[in-house]
């Protein structure tokens, strides 16, 4: 029963060793190269190669004097493959001379031994590294002299790590043989361990298993990934890579401290408000200082942030104002109105106006009271007005209606080519419709023959 449950437990081995998946690990290759000692008495063995009886397991274990078999060299080989998850498998040989056998001296006895096997690291468990303690199981075979014997193989070590590559090990395992005739046996054994194999593509000594920027060269408190700008934010999180910058920023500096980042800042360099893009608005007019053209004044944005101007003085901006360059009032639109003062004064001077006898052709000396009428004019620039002409009733009605038609429009012609603008002026003629006076005296005739200049309503 012994000899088949240790041949069960060494196929259950192999086919855990044969059935794991080698992960891409740092250095998941080792190489331990040593020498080794080998204890036959401290193994429990009945009789020992010599014939003298052996002590129990463990009895003397550590009398190296007595039961250890050393090689002064290079003797011990072993190479390991990391597969993941604390496991190695492991492939190992050695070779010894047997000098001491038991207590009894014996002639060099030539020792060959190779195993293959599991070891679990309880490095990462342990959260340690430096002190890497393990344990394995396997199984082997060795030659004693010209015998040879199958071995299941369980030990432990401890491997302390100088650098993430170098490593002293020491171990200690045990041989069992697998049929009773045969040896048992301790085998000891101390070196250096040296492992490679990890991929460093950018050459960051960030091995690219860990390396989150494998192929760019960074830094181990980044996983392998740079930070250019030294701001304590990767590259490939950090939106300003080449200038350092705040977390809150995404990596981007905030250089007027205004609470908006750079790249968003139109005016990064002054600090503003987040509605004008980080820009300043001293007037609080709402035009940003670099587009506001009086920016200690507010004023709106559709005049460049400026204050409408009121030239006249009258309460109305010049941009309402239909006259801004002469008062007037908010109900006219900014321009003056013309009062009854005014309209009596107008045709004041417009009754003064001549013809010749029976003609349109107005005469020399009216010409003062059409320049005066002129000026008066220029006061109100947005008034229109009509000017109207009227006869007396002598001759016919239809030739003194066509005759005032004519004076005035002679009169509106006349303000028309001395600078009035003539969408400002109409003309009509009444002929003898409209009288003011009595038409069967010489003087009330001479009244109704007249013009007038009135203001449209």
């Amino acid at each position: 029963m012994k000899k088949l449950n240790k041949i069960l437990l060494l196929l259950v081995l192999t086919f855990s060793v044969a059935s794991m998946q080698a992960q891409d690990e740092n250095n998941p290759w080792a190489v331990v190269i040593g020498t080794n000692a080998v204890d036959f008495y401290a193994a429990g063995n009945d009789f020992l190669p010599d014939g003298s009886e052996g002590g129990s397991l463990f009895s003397e274990y550590f009398n190296a004097n007595d039961h250890w078999n050393i090689v002064p060299s290079v003797s011990y080989l072993e190479v390991k493959r990391y597969v993941g998850d604390g496991f190695s498998a492991r492939l190992s040989g050695s070779f010894n001379q047997i000098e001491n056998v038991g207590r009894v001296s014996s002639q060099d006895i030539s020792f060959y031994n190779i195993g293959a096997g599991v070891e679990y690291n309880f490095k990462n468990l342990l959260n340690t590294s430096v002190l890497d303690p393990f344990l394995g199981v396997g199984a082997g075979y060795y030659w004693l002299d010209d015998n040879g014997a199958s071995t299941f193989d369980a030990g432990l070590g401890l491997n302390f790590w100088f650098t993430d590559n170098i490593a002293f090990t020491v171990k200690s395992s045990y041989n069992t043989a697998f049929e009773d005739d045969n040896f048992d046996y301790f085998q000891h054994s101390a070196g250096l361990t040296i492992s490679f194999g990890g991929t460093d593509t950018d050459g960051d000594g960030v091995y690219d298993k860990d390396d989150e920027c494998p192929d760019t060269p960074g830094l181990a408190e980044f996983n392998g990934c740079p930070d250019s700008d030294g701001d304590g934010i990767v590259d490939k999180e950090d939106e300003c890579p080449d200038t350092a910058g705040l977390a809150e920023f995404n990596g981007c500096p905030d250089s007027d401290e205004d609470g908006i980042a750079d790249p968003n800042d139109e005016c990064p360099n002054e600090a503003g408000t987040e509605a004008l893009n980080g820009c300043p608005d001293s007037d609080n007019d709402g035009v940003a200082d670099k587009n506001d053209e009086c920016p200690n004044e507010a004023g709106p944005e559709a005049n460049d942030g400026c204050p409408y101007p009121d030239s006249d003085g009258d309460g109305v901006l010049d941009k309402d104002d239909m006259c801004p360059d002469v008062a007037g009032t908010t109900a006219n639109n900014g321009c003056p109105e013309v009062t009854e003062e005014v309209q009596k004064e107008l045709n004041e001077y417009a009754k003064t106006i001549n013809f010749a006898t029976g003609k349109t052709t107005i005469t020399k000396d009216s010409e003062e009271a059409l320049e005066a009428i002129i000026a008066i004019l220029d006061e109100y620039p947005n008034a229109k007005f009509t000017v109207e002409g009227h006869t007396d009733s002598v001759g016919s009605a239809q030739n003194n209606k066509r005759l005032s038609e004519a004076r005035a429009l002679s009169v509106k012609s006349f303000l028309v080519d001395n600078g009035v603008d003539e969408f400002r002026l109409s003309s009509a003629g009444y002929g003898e419709e409209r009288p003011v006076a009595d038409n069967s005296t010489r003087a009330g005739r001479a009244e109704n023959r007249r013009v007038e200049i009135n203001l449209m309503k």
